[in-house]
């Protein structure tokens, strides 16, 4: 039977754009018309939610609007009102266009990998992941303005709403799933690059005291599961991945599988699509 969301979409006669084929100009336009089309069809699924999403979606003007009212509603607090925390993310958003950009590529990798997103609509709503990546990315845009106390305010709403600590100074690029959030930290000066998918309660920390440089370089294309621990300055090649609950201290070479505690290599095979896109589990027999 097909559903309301379903016919929505198809009326608008759209598509889930491909996050590997199209420009960020384009995937930008057809996600919000997409997602717009969602959030009508879902008041007339479900009524009781209809305000919620008319405020958050239907009377906004853009998508950068939405996910900065988005934003404001579930980090602005007592300390900092959520009408001040809604025109503080619009100006990471609006300031810095990557911001914006990196925003809408994450939304549409969470609709590529995700087997139980149906819809853009959901992630923007509801998912923890993408709210605690989106929220940093406006920490990180007033770390690099000089402004590292309302951006460290920020990160702390971050860990205590979403259950996600990422460090605003940490570099993260776009089309990156964080999964579920819960548990997820991300040291100082961590580098993430595109395409990287993150599981739950994965660490990519230091491994001491250690000062400067001291944080794990994650390339493209890197699958990190469940309870992952990358630890110090040490690079995860293009492509690799990290079993779950693995620790891992050293270097890991591209188009690898490690496992265990320490990390080990259990397999060097390059695959046709990245395990970060794929969302291959599998690490080996045994594993």
């Amino acid at each position: 039977m097909t559903s309301a969301i379903q016919v929505g979409i198809t009326r608008a006669g759209l598509t889930p754009p491909s996050l590997r084929s199209v420009s960020h100009t384009l995937v930008e336009a057809e996600v919000w018309t997409a997602m717009r089309a969602e959030a009508e069809a879902a008041i007339v699924e479900e009524p009781l939610y209809a305000g919620i999403i008319q405020a958050t979606v239907l009377d906004q003007p853009s998508l950068a609007h939405a996910f900065a009212y988005r934003l404001a509603h579930r980090l602005g607090d007592g300390d900092l009102a959520r009408l001040s925390m809604r025109d503080l993310c619009l100006s990471a958003f609006e300031a810095d266009p990557h911001a914006g950009a990196h925003a809408v590529r994450d939304l549409v990798a969470i609709r590529e990998r995700d087997p139980t997103c149906r819809r853009y609509l959901d992630p923007f709503l509801f998912y923890k992941g993408l709210a605690a990546l989106e929220g940093y990315r406006v920490a990180h845009w007033l770390w690099h303005q000089g402004r590292a106390t309302l951006s460290l305010h920020v990160q702390s709403r971050i860990s205590e709403v979403f259950g996600a600590d990422i460090h605003p100074a940490a570099r993260i690029g776009s089309g990156v799933f964080i999964d579920h959030a819960t548990g997820v930290v991300i040291g100082e000066t961590t580098v993430i690059a595109d395409d990287v998918s993150i599981l739950q309660s994965v660490t990519l920390g230091g491994n001491g005291k250690e000062s400067g440089d001291r944080h794990p370089k994650i390339e493209r294309g890197v699958l990190l599961s469940v309870g992952a621990k990358v630890l110090g300055n040490i690079r995860v090649g293009e492509g690799a991945k990290v079993a779950a609950a693995a620790v891992v201290l050293h270097d890991v070479p591209a188009h690898t599988t490690v496992a265990g505690v320490p990390a080990r290599v259990v397999s060097q095979l390059r695959t046709a699509e990245p395990p970060a896109l794929s969302m291959d589990q599998f690490f080996g027999d045994g594993i």
